[in-house]
């Protein structure tokens, strides 16, 4: 585990202004893969020791933390994040906290699997942000309560030790983990806030699950789906349109900046497994004025297989969900979706189920990260 850079204490005190001017912050490697802890995916703060200031919840909440410096409520300060009171030692000899306390939150992460880096984001909290944070990762199955993940027979495995943070910045911490988790305790050392979590990382699905359902969505991000690369990323990330559920408004979609030349955007996605396609969606969802003009998917089996289109160049209306049945299944690994000339699609959904080769690849490695 590295933390690639690290920001250690105090911001300044906040001066009125932009409070986002002094944010300390750095491009991490590892957020180009998909945010575990998304409340779309049904992640959740399951449980805190201590909330006494801040909801838990907050850690969650997709936007960026605000900051009013006049918002103060019966208990103080209200600020937009999880934060716990002021941490005091047993005695009037002794008043500091040990070196052991802390205060701690369970995640449930809303798509289990692989995790590649954290981001404890600090944003605002300047001289009331945690000491050092650490967190340990758990794997497992169902639903637990707080009391059983919890309990002695459960264990964790430390993804980011005991580490120091900045205030009013977003610490990122690379993992190097090969497992499969299912949960996350987070712990601030001894208290403080935290204003965001962001958990990133590749799905892990339960193949049993999916070899139940028989015929879903092999792309979807819930499944194990993956955004490889993209041609443009100025207005939002492609792996919006794997996220689950009908995009909710414009930028919960994927939209180009507006092309000047002659050529055409696309996005490459990962599948779950190698899998057998019998029906797509193109979704143009709230993308009324600037969707794309036309669009067409092709698949390939295998890193070097050759690039199959099976939906040629078709028109797209706005603000519309556009549903293809494909005249013969196509076999595949990866899928491409082509948009002329540009503009945006809300979400891509791919229809059928995994091969054999599929179901045995996938298996395989759920079994390998201990799922």
């Amino acid at each position: 585990m590295t933390a690639i850079p690290s920001f250690t204490g105090d911001a300044n005190p906040y001066g009125g202004g932009d409070p986002y001017a002094d944010y300390r912050t750095a491009d991490f490697p590892f957020t180009q893969y998909a945010n575990l802890a998304d409340r779309r995916l049904g992640a959740g703060v399951i449980a805190a020791n201590d909330e006494f200031f801040a909801q838990r919840e907050n850690l969650l909440v997709p936007e960026r933390a605000e900051f009013d410096p006049e918002h103060f409520g019966h208990k103080g300060k209200i600020m937009d994040g999880w934060e716990t009171r002021r941490r005091r030692g047993a005695s009037a000899e002794h008043p500091w906290p040990t070196a052991e306390d802390h205060d701690w939150a369970l995640v449930r992460l809303g798509a289990p699997g692989v995790i590649r880096g954290i981001v404890v984001d600090t944003a605002h909290f300047r001289g009331n942000y945690p000491q050092a944070v650490s967190v340990e990762g758990t794997c497992v199955a169902g639903s637990p309560s707080p009391e059983e993940l919890l309990g002695d027979d459960v264990k964790w495995t430390t993804l980011v030790p005991r580490t120091a943070v900045g205030g009013h910045a977003a610490n990122g911490f690379a993992v190097a983990v090969e497992q499969r988790f299912t949960h996350l305790r987070v712990n601030q050392h001894p208290d403080g806030g935290i204003a965001r979590l962001r958990v990133h990382g590749e799905v892990v699905p339960d193949p049993e699950w999916l070899a139940v359902l028989g015929t879903f969505d092999v792309v979807a991000l819930e499944n194990g789906g993956q955004v490889e690369d993209a041609s443009n990323l100025f207005y939002s990330p492609a792996t919006n349109t794997i996220q689950p559920g009908r995009s909710r408004k414009m930028d919960d979609g994927w939209e180009t900046r507006r092309r000047r030349d002659q050529g055409h955007d696309w996005i490459r996605y990962r599948l779950a497994a190698q899998a057998q396609i019998r029906a797509l969606e193109i979704d143009t969802a709230y993308l009324k004025g600037n969707s794309a003009g036309w669009a067409c998917v092709s698949v390939k089996d295998g890193e070097d297989g050759d690039w199959r289109e099976i939906l040629p160049r078709t028109r797209l209306q706005p603000d519309t969900n556009h549903r293809f049945v494909l005249p013969e299944p196509a076999v595949g690994t990866h899928a491409r979706v082509d948009i002329y000339p540009d503009g945006g699609i809300s979400r891509l959904r791919l229809f059928g189920s995994l091969t054999q080769e599929g179901t045995s690849q996938l298996a395989a490695r759920h079994q390998e990260l201990g799922g």
